[in-house]
């Protein structure tokens, strides 16, 4: 049975993972933006870059926050594990 590490899962739960889902939904909120200036306002040259930017950024930005959850999780799960020891 894993040893549970109360203030690791504290700061975790509490901390971490609302600062993540809160920029998770930044990232889609920029996309999503970006794809509707796009479909929209796409015809004229500066606008057209502008939106692929938003775009662009907003696949980064879902991309970072995806990568930093699964590297938060393994960390939190290789310290749990040391500790069981």
């Amino acid at each position: 049975m894993p040893t549970r590490i109360p203030i690791l899962e504290s700061i975790k739960a509490h901390l971490l993972n609302p600062i993540i889902v809160l920029l998770f939904a930044v990232a889609v909120v920029l996309f999503i933006y970006g794809l509707v200036e796009y479909l929209y306002q796409g015809k004229v040259g500066d606008n057209r870059a502008q939106a692929i930017r938003n775009i662009i950024w907003g696949v980064a930005g879902m991309a970072i926050m995806l990568s930093v959850y699964g590297i938060m999780t393994v960390l939190t799960d290789t310290i749990k594990a040391f500790a069981h020891y």
